[in-house]
């Protein structure tokens, strides 16, 4: 499935979705699948609203603190994940020896 143009991402949705990565705080992360279920859409929706970020717009938004549900990085790209990675550990948030994050150390409680 192809992803949204990034110039056609500033639906309500996408900015719903922004408003609540913005509230999680450094130091923690959310799932795709936690930001999906408080702006009401699936986990998918929230990785495209996430890889429209790459587009340089709203730099505010802590892109780095949205991972999957096994607690690790989603992104493909060397490049890419070496950059969330590093973001998220200048922020104190450790990985194991299987790269996965501990949620019940770093993960966020947001909304339910």
């Amino acid at each position: 499935m192809a992803q949204p143009d990034p110039t056609e991402t500033e639906t309500p949705l996408y900015l719903r979705i922004y408003a609540i990565v913005r509230q999680i705080p450094p130091g923690k992360v959310a799932t795709y699948g936690q930001i999906g279920a408080i702006a009401g859409c699936s986990a998918r929706l929230v990785g495209y609203a996430m890889a429209a970020l790459r587009s340089g717009s709203y730099p505010d938004v802590p892109w780095q603190r949205v991972i999957n549900r096994q607690g690790k990085i989603s992104i493909l790209d060397p490049f890419g994940k070496y950059t969330q990675r590093q973001a998220l550990e200048e922020e104190g948030v450790l990985f194991n020896k299987d790269d996965r994050i501990d949620f019940n150390v770093f993960g966020w409680v947001g909304e339910p």
